[in-house]
């Protein structure tokens, strides 16, 4: 058996059983990927896949530890190629961070341009997705972090470290009634137009369990995965905007105005998220500790002992 053959085996996996998906992604030919996996097979003694004719239909139960072993034996190697970058090349090497666009445009910044003064030879490389998606990218190896409020902190491979609290605030036009009443309410809102985040970004559940438990049915008229995107038609005047409360920069969103919500949403927590046994350079400790400094390397550690 050769590591060829494993990373065939997880990639079918990872492509849904699909070879020639799985072929594309290992730039090599299906043919090839399915002759690998039958040959471990045959060494092993077992079936890995069911199939119907040509085609992978499920994974057998033996075939559930095969990959899971393969999964470690794969993600060990990684972590030997790291600690070997990490002390031929203490200053250099990649960063990557898998982030939503709220993340990225607003709470990463800081820390990125610190990190960069520091590490000049670290390419550093921002990956934008939904929460689903940047977590998948972590477990699957393709970034290192993970930053966002949605998902991150239930996967049953991510290891997930609480960053900061925020809550939403109500964006409005100048001069909108919502601004004259003395409390913002749930049904005053519900009266008018809604722009807010999309089903799986930034807080969406908990704006729409606070309108169902008043039993309310708010018009939401557009969603969008970018704060920028909603204020933008907030301006337009196409409704009354509900935002992640750092996504509204007074001194840049100066021809809008907002009204604290707070007390009509539940609080949240932004989360970064490591993979399980992950092995991480000495300079993902310092970025980690320049966006989170509560999470000290100490901590860091600490969390990733407790998981295994």
């Amino acid at each position: 058996m050769n590591l060829h053959q494993f990373r065939f085996v997880q990639e079918a996996v990872r492509h849904n059983l699909n070879l020639t998906e799985a072929a594309k992604a290992l730039h090599t030919s299906q043919p090839g990927v399915s002759k690998a996996i039958i040959e471990l097979e045959q060494e092993l003694g077992i079936e890995i896949f069911t199939r119907h004719g040509k085609r992978l239909k499920r994974v057998t139960e033996p075939g559930r530890y095969v990959v899971s072993s393969i999964d470690l034996i794969l993600r060990e190697l990684g972590n030997l190629k790291r600690i070997g970058e990490q002390y031929s090349q203490e200053d250099s090497g990649t960063l990557s961070i898998a982030t939503t666009h709220t993340q990225a445009r607003y709470a990463l910044p800081r820390a990125v341009r610190e990190f960069k003064e520091r590490y000049p030879k670290v390419r550093l490389s921002i990956v934008q997705g939904s929460p689903p998606a940047i977590a998948q990218m972590v477990v699957d190896g393709q970034a290192d972090i993970a930053v966002a409020t949605e998902t991150i902190d239930h996967h049953e491979n991510l290891i997930a470290l609480p960053c900061y609290r925020w809550h939403h605030v109500v964006v409005v036009p100048p001069g909108h009634a919502l601004l004259d009443a003395p409390k913002l309410t749930l049904e005053a809102l519900a009266a008018y137009p809604i722009i807010t985040y999309d089903s799986a970004f930034t807080g969406r559940s908990t704006i729409n369990q606070a309108f169902a438990k008043k039993g309310l049915a708010p018009n939401i008229v557009l969603s969008a995965i970018d704060s920028d995107v909603i204020k933008t038609y907030i301006e337009l005047g196409l409704g009354v905007g509900i935002l992640n409360s750092i996504a509204f920069d007074e001194s840049r969103d100066r021809h809008l105005q907002k009204i604290d919500a707070g007390h009509l949403f539940a609080e949240r927590t932004t989360f970064l998220a490591l993979r399980e046994g992950a092995y991480l350079r000495s300079f993902a400790y310092e970025f980690i500790e320049l966006f989170t400094p509560a999470l000290t390397r100490d901590e860091v550690d600490r969390a990733l002992k407790r998981e295994r």
